[in-house]
């Protein structure tokens, strides 16, 4: 008599993923539909300044339009985080628990880091720096948040990506996360030498310390 062993067939459903891409271009097209002439101007970030000029003010940090691309860059950061991780076969893409996890992470990061820096300027008395520097940084992530989410929504539900196109894409955002960097330094010269050992220890608190720490525990718990 033949014995048959039954098992579990486990399907990874897609459906919590499918949702979060929706919501996030509802976010896009409502915040198009309310603030169209910003939005022209920040999809036109990569190819003119303008909108840095126009709406350098650091109130605008608090709006309605930043607060919901936000979300939609917080998303798209979340996915690509966990992507890269399916990519290197450290994650399954499909885990929307490790997903709740990094979207948590990616989203308490961003908050805490930002009212940190706050209150580390106000005691080093670098506030106007910080707050231009801060609104840039933030106007900069949120692009490239909105630039890889049609990438995210390709990388989830294509198989057989080679892995190059997600090393890429994090090639992509060093670098212009480095750029970013520069260009502040240029923009606010003559501030960040007038207090030049406040801002070399500010950038090595809040800008290099958190990042370097994470590689660390990174490289700690995968050896």
């Amino acid at each position: 008599m033949t014995e048959h062993i039954l098992q579990p067939r486990i399907i990874e459903s897609k459906d919590w993923a499918t949702i979060l891409f929706v919501l996030s271009l509802i976010l896009i097209a409502i915040t198009k539909s309310t603030n169209e002439n910003r939005f022209g101007d920040f999809i036109n970030l990569i190819f003119s300044d303008k909108y840095s000029k126009v709406y350098r003010d650091a109130s605008h940090l608090n709006s309605g339009f930043t607060l919901s691309l936000f979300i939609v860059q917080a998303i798209s950061f979340s996915f690509f985080i966990q992507l890269s991780l399916s990519f290197f076969g450290l994650a399954s893409k499909t885990d929307y628990i490790l997903y709740v996890q990094i979207f948590t992470f990616v989203t308490f990061f961003i908050l805490s880091k930002y009212l940190i820096e706050k209150i580390i300027a106000t005691a080093f008395n670098i506030e106007e720096f910080v707050e231009q520097f801060n609104l840039q940084k933030v106007t900069y992530r949120t692009y490239i948040g909105l630039l890889i989410l049609p990438f995210n929504i390709i990388l989830f539900y294509q198989e057989g990506i080679s892995i190059i196109i997600p090393q890429t894409i994090i090639a992509i955002i060093l670098i212009i996360n480095i750029l970013t960097y520069l260009m502040s330094i240029k923009n606010y010269q003559n501030l960040i030498f007038g207090k030049l050992f406040y801002f070399i220890l500010y950038l090595c608190t809040l800008e290099i310390a958190p990042y370097f720490f994470m590689y660390y525990l990174y490289t700690k718990g995968s050896a």
